[in-house]
């Protein structure tokens, strides 16, 4: 991949598919080319159940997003969640093959294909061997062990699996829309490229993308991904709520949870009223915005907790002195940074993703975090190095985490 060439990410959710496109800029930013976005049907939890309906919304996203940017898309990156994902760690050791001793590249494929060599059931695939750390001669935490010297090479490597039966329905509904994969991405580790900085990945931080039918979670060390989860709840469970309490159709409740949703009862006026339409068709009646957020409170401290204690089991060690970084479209729900810095314990920020140029101003929101993330992923893989752009910086991570730590005390 050079510069310039075209990227594509299709992010398919339970809530919305989206297709974006990108390239890779002389400066080394990404450039937002085009993008479309359309609600989701046929995906629930992340999972497909009804290929005919999923295979249409993606074809309806493609062709938004080649009428706005001027270009043919013939296939890219694809996001994954569920609840049929699951992680496990392993670790691979292999003997340097130069007679020098001096590690090469091809040491480190034989060290990863050994590590990816695990006894999983029939029906699960691997989707990522991703190192943790590098081991030569017992030193460890190295990044990059080539070009160094020695005759002992580990690798220690978090391995992220998926259901044969999920990943084939999933490739089936892109095939059939027209839309090559050329990889399956985790959607938490797209997330966490498009608004994590390097300074959190290195300190240790947790990216927490709240879907419509799931959330992900992915854990940073050193750099590398450390840990992910999948937890089949989502802003789907928040929306459902509303519409019970306010005796309202699902449609309507998503767009309430959107334009009067907030997990602070107490800063809602008692006399601040909304329109809530009726089932079938019914009168329009009332509901004060504090009675909404009495509702979506106790499912958004439900999935918060459940996040903390995912985060328990992962038996990370240290104190994420980067935070809890949250995206995804649950993010945006009014009041939720405060409310997650009760509960996590821990500093929290909302996650935008970066890019710049282009349609970039136009997406800069959590919705589209994995779709951006997956193009950052794909220049990665490719081996370019991008920038993050302006007005995100290592400085402002560092005094966020300073004040953080001075709090505290």
């Amino acid at each position: 991949m050079a510069r310039g060439e075209t990227i594509v990410g299709l992010d398919v959710g339970s809530t919305k598919v989206a297709v974006i496109i990108g390239s890779i800029g002389p400066d080394g930013q990404l450039q937002i080319v085009g993008f479309g976005s359309v609600p989701s049907a046929g995906i629930r939890r992340g999972s497909v159940i009804d290929i005919e309906n999923t295979v249409r919304s993606i074809e309806q996203a493609i062709e938004k997003a080649e009428q706005m940017s001027g270009r043919e898309i013939d296939g890219g990156y694809v996001g994954i969640t569920g609840i049929s994902i699951a992680s496990i760690n392993n670790r691979g050791v292999v003997a340097v093959a130069d007679p020098e001793q001096e590690i090469a590249r091809e040491d480190v494929e034989r060290v990863l294909q050994a590590a990816r060599v695990i006894a999983l059931p029939h029906d699960r695939r691997v989707v990522h061997v991703i190192p943790r750390q590098f081991i030569v001669d017992g030193n460890e935490n190295i990044l990059d062990p080539v070009g160094m010297v020695g005759a002992r090479l580990e690798v220690e490597t978090q391995i992220v699996t998926i259901t044969n039966a999920a990943a084939q329905n999933l490739l089936k509904c892109c095939e059939r829309a027209g839309f090559h994969v050329q990889e399956l991405v985790l959607n938490s580790l797209a997330s966490g490229e498009a608004v994590l900085l390097p300074a959190e990945k290195e300190l240790g931080v947790a990216v927490v993308d709240i879907g419509g039918g799931a959330t992900d979670i992915a854990v940073y060390d050193q750099g590398s991904l450390w840990y992910s989860a999948v937890l089949p709840v989502g802003g789907d469970y928040i929306t459902s709520d509303l519409a019970v309490g306010l005796r309202t159709p699902l449609n309507q409740a998503e767009e309430l949870k959107k334009k009067a949703g907030s997990v602070l009862p107490e800063l809602m006026p008692d006399n601040e009223m909304v329109d809530v339409p009726g089932m079938g068709g019914k009168e329009v009646h009332q509901a004060s915005k504090k009675m909404i957020a009495k509702i979506i409170q106790p499912r958004v401290q439900e999935i918060l907790g459940m996040v903390k204690n995912q985060l328990e089991k992962s038996r990370y060690q240290g104190l994420l002195p980067g935070g809890i970084v949250i995206t995804g479209g649950g993010a945006l729900t009014e009041g939720l940074v405060e409310l997650a810095t009760e509960v996590m314990e821990r500093p929290v920020r909302l996650g935008f993703p970066e890019a710049a140029g282009g349609l970039a101003d136009v997406i800069h929101s959590p919705v589209f975090a994995t779709g951006i993330g997956l193009l950052s992923y794909a220049a990665r893989r490719h081996g370019i190095e991008m920038e993050k752009p302006e007005g995100l910086s290592w400085k402002d991570t560092f005094t966020k985490i300073r004040k953080w730590f001075k709090d505290l005390l």
